[in-house]
């Protein structure tokens, strides 16, 4: 029989939990599990412990690395499949009446061109809805990449969507530079009307909100999918830790719930997925109109 009093009991269990940290950490490392899932590497684990290493390229002039490491692996097959259904749309293209597909494909173009694009932009937006689009689609495909087992997502990589921000700052930029040409771009900035004396400060504001507006495109896409894997990751490893830290049987009894969590947070990431790709479209759609038709 057991004479130990609960408060003995969890005395004990934080004791071995302390030793076994101070001994290195649990059998199954939660935290390695996590980050090796979440973070770039140079080698592509399909399960954990199996997997294959990605070529490495010499790096040129000892800064610009061109290696291939496993998110540019994912962009690749995003690429790929992004073709693949794209050539899939186009078999039939000159069917009357759309199908499959190529009808899936003319109702988000439809919709990008006519609620995002023309609205936002204006007049020339038919100009950028090429990239609005290749936007939407490449975004939406490494979101949902990530949510299939055995493989990983490029858009939780900062790296990836800090270029995606870049190429949307030259795109915003661009679309006032050839409409106004660059002085009275950059002197669409300031609102007319303005003190003297208020004219530097909020030339510097609105040169300032000129890089904010694609930082934040780049940190929103980053934080949103690294988030939903960190909590669907671990809820997951939430079964080994109890096993570790109590017995199997703990670990058995909590499965369920932390299983349905997990479900639950899955299917929530699904429309997370869509819902960031059509919010990063939507918002460079937006940021471009600005730039292209100022409010003054």
């Amino acid at each position: 029989m057991f004479t130990e009093t609960p408060q003995e009991t969890a005395q004990e269990a934080a004791h071995g939990v302390q030793e076994t940290a101070a001994a290195g950490g649990l059998s199954f490392d939660p935290g390695q599990s996590i980050i090796g899932h979440i973070l770039d590497s140079d080698r592509y684990e399909i399960v954990h412990g199996v997997g294959f290493d990605l070529p490495q390229l010499p790096t040129v002039a000892g800064v610009i690395d061109f290696s291939i490491t496993k998110h540019v692996l994912m962009m690749w097959i995003a690429g790929l499949v992004m073709a693949f259904l794209v050539w899939r749309a186009t078999r039939r293209i000159k069917d009357p009446v759309p199908s499959g597909v190529r009808n899936a494909f003319e109702v988000v173009i439809l919709f990008i061109r006519d609620e995002v694009a023309r609205k936002a932009i204006g007049p020339s937006a038919d100009r950028f809805v090429p990239y609005l689009l290749s936007t939407f689609f490449f975004i939406i495909t490494c979101n949902l990449l990530g949510l299939i087992p055995g493989m990983a997502t490029a858009t939780g990589n900062i790296s990836v969507t800090a270029a995606l921000a870049l190429i949307a700052f030259a795109v915003i930029q661009f679309a006032g530079l050839r409409k106004y040409g660059v002085i009275r771009h950059f002197k669409n900035l300031v609102p007319p009307g303005l003190p003297m004396w208020l004219v530097p400060l909020m030339f510097a504001l609105e040169l300032l909100s000129m890089f904010i507006k694609p930082f934040a495109l780049c940190v929103r896409l980053f934080a949103n999918m690294m988030a939903g894997h960190v909590v669907i990751l671990a809820f997951v490893t939430l079964i080994f830790i109890l096993g570790d830290l109590f017995s199997p049987m703990v670990a058995w009894l909590a499965s369920p719930v932390s299983v349905g969590f997990t479900l639950f947070v899955y299917f929530l990431e699904l429309l997370v997925c869509t819902v960031q790709a059509y919010i990063f479209t939507m918002l460079t759609a937006t940021f471009i109109g600005m730039s292209a038709h100022p409010a003054h």
